[in-house]
């Protein structure tokens, strides 16, 4: 027989009644019966009470990244607490837009953006555009050509960095798929050329070092090298992403 559920797994207002999970007062088996399975629930009220604390940590441009989970009412939550979204894809786009968020406080991530989802980025106005490599540079300058808007950037730069977690979610390392390497001079030479660039407004630099990290050093070692490269451009934006670990499991 499994043991008790660890109150530290549950949301802030969940807990074991009598053998029954209820959360926000709800018993979960009223409402498997209610909406049927597979049922995803979610406490609204510890959703915001997260938001807010981040928000209030690190001030303007805590960003909500929405491959956590992403649908209309959850948009415009992350939104009302104060958070920019961050999407990866059209439709992820398009779902945030729907929801009312301005296009301004949204960051388009991904690595291989199609020259659609490009277009459309610029053409609603995205607030921050991450480049990822050099050929969505040269999709930008043809939009740019076609008198699309100027976007403003930031260059994902990979620092090189050996996060503590399972290494299939590690991001930050030489050897992924994500950026623009810093260890062979890459990452200076997309920064010089997004600098000197009238197709686009570089207005800082991105890195990020994987999930489920335990560790703040790698974080600190990351920081470092993406500063070091963003100090002769004297960049106002340093976007330093990864996901801090937290407990699936007891202990």
């Amino acid at each position: 027989m499994p043991g008790p559920l660890p109150d530290l797994l549950l949301p802030d207002h969940a807990g074991v009644v009598d053998g029954r999970l209820r959360i926000a007062g709800r018993d979960t088996l009223d409402l498997a019966r209610d909406f049927e399975t597979p049922l995803f629930v979610y406490d609204e009220d510890h959703i915001r009470s997260r938001c807010r604390e981040a928000v209030a940590a690190f001030g303007d441009g805590v960003t909500y990244a929405t491959k956590a989970f992403l649908c209309t009412a959850m948009a415009r939550l992350a939104h009302e607490e104060g958070m920019w979204l961050d999407v990866a894809t059209g439709g992820e786009l398009t779902i945030v837009l729907a929801a009312g968020v301005p296009a301004g406080r949204v960051v388009m991530h991904g690595n291989n953006k199609s020259p659609e989802e490009l277009e459309m980025a610029l053409s609603t106005g995205v607030g921050r555009l991450v480049v990822d490599n050099f050929d969505e540079m040269g999709r930008i300058d043809a939009l740019h050509r076609r008198g699309l808007p100027v976007p403003e950037v930031l260059i994902r730069v990979t620092p090189g960095v050996e996060a503590h977690t399972h290494e299939f979610v590690q991001t930050g390392r030489d050897d992924t798929k994500f950026g623009f390497t810093a260890s062979t001079g890459t990452a200076d030479t997309a920064i010089r050329r997004a600098a000197a660039s009238e197709s686009m407004h570089l207005v800082g630099l991105h890195a990020h070092i994987g999930s489920q990290v335990f560790s703040l050093d790698a974080f600190a070692q990351a920081a470092r090298v993406v500063a070091r490269l963003a100090a002769p451009y004297r960049l106002p934006e340093l976007s330093l992403g990864g996901g801090l670990g937290i407990p699936y499991v007891e202990g």
